[in-house]
């Protein structure tokens, strides 16, 4: 068995970041912009950009030069599409320019996704191996993967720095905390509605749960938490809706964060969800976030 060091980034990562599948586009349009939106992410305190959808080292390159200190991490680097050796290699050169900054998040997709998925514990167990016997090895404690059911998060605790699961409740939170133990990182991706009217609020969170609802990977996973496939019809019940989105008056997204945090997650990468026709990315959406957190009391710096 493989064990990480116990030196992994919560101190790094603090307690809230930002997950953006925003600031890992590749338009070449939008670099000034990507550039700009990370450096104020990081001057509002927050302590990470995840980089949403099936991100690469080269997206948290693009944004490292324009930064100085906020982590950099994938959201996930996809293990069907990236050969392991070069992943290693891009990290290292990475880890040379801005040491101490990128966390390399790994993930198995879903067999709806993923062209050729099949196996993907054994898949992510042998990509694990490619990456420890690269010949710029990822070291266990800068990785994290993306973990929802035990076996994940059990390779997750022996062979990375923690895990990462998303659509996740503050009860999953406390089954993955006994599973892991006291020492590995449990970053969650928690998404967040700055909406306070109730039938506005579902109906944006409906229609970004929709995909969710047809992977089978999420559905056990919200069946594990006592859920029911009548709570996915319709768009997904409210009961359901209300658990896998944070949304309601600022203090009430404050306590739902808080319930993450003392069911024993480290750090919570915030998804924030809009409305169609919202801010791209959701600078405006950003610093309200950062006041409902916390995070800009002694970091905020003048809007511009």
């Amino acid at each position: 068995m493989h064990s990480a060091p116990r030196t992994a980034p919560q101190q790094v990562l603090g307690r809230f970041g930002i997950f953006s599948h925003e600031l890992r586009s590749e338009d070449q349009a939008l670099q000034e912009q990507r550039r700009r939106a990370a450096a104020e992410l990081e001057g509002l305190g927050f302590g990470a950009i995840w980089l949403g959808g099936n991100s690469s080292v080269h997206h948290a390159a693009a944004l490292a030069g324009s930064t100085e200190r906020i982590a950099l991490a994938t959201g996930i680097l996809n293990i069907w599409y990236e050969d392991a050796d070069a992943v290693a290699r891009q990290r290292a050169e990475l880890e040379e320019a801005h040491p101490g900054r990128f966390l390399l998040g790994l993930g198995a997709s879903h067999a709806q996704l993923a062209q050729d998925y099949q196996r993907p514990y054994s898949t992510m167990v042998g990509y694990l191996d490619a990456l420890d016997n690269a010949a710029t090895p990822v070291p266990a404690d800068r990785r994290i993967l993306a973990a929802l059911g035990p076996k994940m998060l059990r390779l997750a605790r022996d062979r990375a720095a923690g895990a990462h699961p998303a659509m996740v409740t503050p009860g999953y939170i406390e089954r993955a905390r006994v599973v892991l133990g006291d020492g590995p990182l449990l970053a969650p991706v928690v998404t967040v509605v700055l909406e306070s009217e109730p039938v506005r609020a579902r109906e944006i969170a409906r229609d970004f749960l929709d995909l969710y609802f047809q992977l089978p990977n999420y559905t056990t996973n919200f069946k594990r938490l006592g859920f029911t496939d009548e709570d996915f019809t319709g768009g997904g019940s409210d009961r359901l809706v209300d658990t896998l989105v944070a949304w309601g008056p600022d203090d009430a997204i404050s306590t739902r964060l808080t319930e993450f945090h003392a069911a024993g997650a480290d750090h919570l990468a915030l998804q924030l969800i809009t409305g169609e026709g919202g801010e791209t990315p959701p600078l405006t959406q950003w610093r309200r976030l950062a006041d409902i957190t916390g995070v800009s009391a002694k970091n905020a710096q003048p809007h511009t």
